[in-house]
């Protein structure tokens, strides 16, 4: 299906298992790995931005007023890839699908500003070639203790009783207990006495163009002896991550790339931070990248055989904002 990079894990489980600290990224399939020690970091043309580690360096305020522009793709374009993804479900060849899309946009901000001006859990800055401000962590890893925190479902915070319509609203109840089943089996794969510890939490995200509420919740698990200090092996066995691919993987995998249209590249992939004994890592979304002198946006949600294109497309359009404010 592809070509998954096993040298690169196996360098991580090395530099792992010697508790050698490095940052690592690792785009959507599995493909291209990036590993950087911690001295290396500096020269790497990386800014990173995490709750436990940061080489950010002083910025001054922002001075100029934020313009952003964006130009997503018509109802009838969207629709062709949504209607394959829908066909799929109802053949029971999926129960939930991440159906993802390009839009270009304009702004005053460069990535770096971007970067340093965002406000979210993670951001990264790679090389003025992409930037993101995450606000879904995918795997920590703490004391042998493994957790993921999938994040699905969002509505507009300004409607009125917006938390209580998410976390009732039937497709979006669908969806996110079906990522937290598949993230519960994924976990399995790696560790022990996995549970859900908190199910269907409301995050507030709030951005420059609307405020939004995320629905998640908190798995977890004993990492498996097999597995110990092993963060390339555990990597590799759990990615793509669940929660913006669908299940069962393989099979979604193959819909996602016929549907789509377009290279997520280093879009819904992971990126993470090995402190020489535990792990944060995040999923890769509210994400812009260059391509040559344009800037795009990439963004989407899952899809259920119960969903409507007219609300998807307008959840596609709704992730599109920078987190300025």
């Amino acid at each position: 299906m592809f070509s998954v990079n096993n040298q690169k894990f196996i360098e991580m489980d090395e530099l792992s298992l010697q508790k050698v600290p490095f940052f690592f990224i690792v785009d959507f399939l599995m493909e291209n790995v990036e590993i950087f020690k911690e001295n290396e970091i500096g020269n790497s043309g990386l800014l990173i931005d995490f709750q436990n580690f940061s080489n950010m360096e002083t910025t001054h305020d922002l001075d100029k007023k934020v313009e952003w522009k964006s130009y997503p793709e018509s109802l009838e374009s969207f629709k062709k890839g949504f209607d394959n993804v829908q066909k799929n479900l109802h053949l029971g060849n999926s129960y939930l699908i991440n159906y993802t899309r390009k839009t270009k946009i304009d702004t005053n901000l460069t990535l770096k500003e971007i970067f340093y001006h965002s406000t979210a859990k993670y951001k990264v800055f790679y090389k003025d070639f992409f930037v993101f401000f995450s606000p879904e962590t995918f795997v920590k890893i703490i004391d042998g203790k493994i957790s993921t925190y999938p994040m699905k479902g969002t509505i507009d915070a300004s409607l009125e009783n917006a938390a209580e319509i998410l976390k009732n609203d039937k497709k979006e109840k669908a969806e996110h207990y079906t990522v937290v089943d598949l993230l519960r089996n994924d976990l399995s794969m790696v560790a022990d006495d996995v549970k859900v510890d908190k199910f269907q939490h409301i995050d507030f995200i709030k951005t420059q163009q609307m405020d939004l509420y995320a629905m998640s919740s908190e798995i977890s698990g004993n990492i498996k002896p097999e597995f110990d200090g092993k963060v390339g092996s555990i990597m590799k066995k759990l990615l793509p991550a669940g929660s913006i691919l669908g299940a069962p993987k393989q099979k979604t995998l193959e819909i996602i790339l016929e549907s789509e249209g377009f290279d997520r590249g280093y879009y819904t992939g992971v990126c993470g931070w090995f402190d020489g004994n535990n792990v944060d890592s995040c999923v890769m979304i509210r994400f812009i990248e260059k391509e040559g002198d344009e800037l795009y946006f990439k963004s989407g949600g899952g899809i259920t055989h119960m969903s409507k294109l007219e609300d998807e497309y307008q959840e596609m359009k709704n992730k599109i904002y920078v987190p300025i404010y």
